[in-house]
């Protein structure tokens, strides 16, 4: 943008008239003369005005601007204040880490004034305040450890044994003698899967908060070897957890593998989150986790796919929010009395949302009789009947399908239900900001890998008590020893 704004002042330039002689000293006819020549050099310089204009227009619809992405336009009138809602949490001040050691005796910090500085006064001594301050330490070098691994040799058919510490690998000799430890591995994984970091600045993240040395390769490669390992194979046990939960949330959005069109679906129950990515997004693919004969029930968003003859026995939540959203929309073109369908039905679900709340806010005296009554009045309101706008005959028919079904009150009748599918939106929206730079995945196994370990990684994050690190490392470490138990049984032999 600025370059194309420096050429075009390098076309236009502006040249100033230099009078002939002071004013005092013209006469009628010469100042005549100059107030003409002056009114011509003000419309040539409006016109070089409106054409730079012009130009900047064109530059502008052409892409050649600063760029400020997510800005609309419009600003909020009244924006929410930044920081914790009342009711939202509870306040308090911050408090020390429970795992951070701390030392023996603190550290006195005395008074050392002798007089008040506001008003000269004597002090005296009025009590102890505690105070603490947590901190990383100076510097944070990588720790080496050296195996001197034995090796011995059989006497009767040369078979060669080495020593088979949990912490080395059993092809660890050679050229591959030295290798990145697992603690290394959980902690670049779990910066990439679990926080968001970029791959490529994974290393870059490492060698500045602990002075390691890795690759993006390394880091790939380990990736893909785990996620054909101990990592896939924790992330099939979550797989297989999905069907035996009571709810399952499930949402999808568009993935690409090696720069092919696909999909990147996510199932969140209370205890697993599970991610795949397909190149189809079908009642099929669907089915690879919920199964036809799933007993639980199942909150999505109003895709087809879910609306498949072998989907009809799952019992199923339709999220209120995107009908909400859709209600919306179409009130927003709509006018007249045509607007009452739209504005009648968006109200009784609010009313309906707004219960499920009270509810699981402690309110729950007269929750069964209130939640018949609303049941009752939207039965009512999306009962088969003709409509005029084509709009409301065309949610009519949809909505009154589902309802007929049980998807859109299922919350009302088990309250454990929720009635929007937040819950799987919030476990897509790390993948989504990792998109814009990331482009997506490169090939099979890498969207393999991105899809066990951000499931297992999630998971960890979700369940476990102990750090992210932590929990992976101990996916890790259960693989190793289960490698060395077979490797020993397989020497026994």
């Amino acid at each position: 943008m600025i370059s194309g704004l420096q050429k075009l002042t390098s076309r236009h330039t502006v040249r100033t008239m230099s009078l002939p002689a002071p004013l005092a000293a013209l006469s009628r006819d010469d100042l005549g003369k100059l107030v003409l020549a002056q009114q011509h050099q003000i419309a040539e310089l409006t016109a070089k005005v409106e054409a730079l204009q012009a130009e900047v227009e064109r530059l502008q619809r052409e892409g050649q601007r600063p760029a400020a992405p997510f800005s609309k336009g419009t600003r909020v009138a009244a924006p929410k204040k930044p920081g914790r809602k009342p009711g939202k949490g509870l306040f308090r001040y911050r408090a020390a880490p429970e795992r951070a050691p701390l030392p023996v005796s603190p550290i006195e910090d005395p008074v050392t004034l002798n007089a008040c500085p506001a008003c000269g006064g004597r002090l005296v001594a009025a009590g102890i305040e505690m105070a603490s301050t947590t901190d990383l330490p100076e510097a944070v070098r990588p720790h080496v450890r050296q195996f001197r691994v034995a090796v011995s040799r059989c006497r009767a058919c040369g078979q060669r044994v080495r020593g088979a510490h949990p912490d080395l690998a059993l092809d660890q000799y050679g050229a591959t003698a030295h290798r990145v430890g697992d603690r290394v591995m959980a902690s670049a994984h779990v910066l990439h899967y679990g926080i968001g970091v970029p791959l490529r600045r994974v290393p870059a993240v490492l060698r500045e908060l602990t002075g390691m040395q890795v690759t993006q390769s390394a880091l790939t490669q380990d990736a893909q070897r785990r996620a054909a390992g101990s990592v896939g194979t924790v992330y099939e046990q979550l797989r297989a957890r999905v069907p035996q939960a009571a709810a399952v949330h499930t949402d999808d959005t568009g993935w690409r593998v090696g720069g092919e069109p696909a999909y990147l679906m996510a199932f969140e129950t209370a205890a697993a989150t599970v991610y795949q990515v397909r190149a189809r997004h079908r009642n099929e693919e669907v089915r690879e986790v919920v199964p036809a004969e799933y007993a639980g029930v199942l909150v999505t968003d109003r895709g087809r796919s879910y609306d498949a003859i072998e989907l009809a026995g799952v019992r199923q939540q339709k999220c209120l929010a995107h009908i909400q959203r859709t209600l919306s929309e179409v009130l927003a073109r709509q006018h007249g009395k045509v607007r009452a369908f739209g504005s009648q039905l968006k109200g009784l679900f609010r009313q309906a949302i707004d219960l499920w709340h009270a509810y699981h806010q402690g309110k729950r005296s007269g929750f069964a009789a209130q939640a018949q009554q609303l049941q009752h009045v939207i039965t009512h309101h999306l009962r088969d009947r003709p409509l005029k706008d084509p709009d409301n005959r065309r949610l009519l028919n949809e909505l009154g399908w589902h309802h007929d079904r049980g998807n859109l009150l299922r919350f009302l009748d088990d309250p454990r239900v929720e009635p929007t599918n937040n819950r799987a939106e919030r476990a897509l929206r790390p993948a989504v900001i990792a998109r814009k730079v990331s482009q997506c995945s490169k090939n099979a196994r890498g969207a393999q890998a991105f899809a066990a370990f951000t499931s297992v990684v999630r998971t960890l994050a979700k369940t476990s008590t102990e750090s992210t690190v932590e929990g992976l490392l101990h996916v890790f470490r259960s693989a190793k020893m289960s490698d060395a138990s077979a490797e020993a049984c397989h020497q026994s032999r």
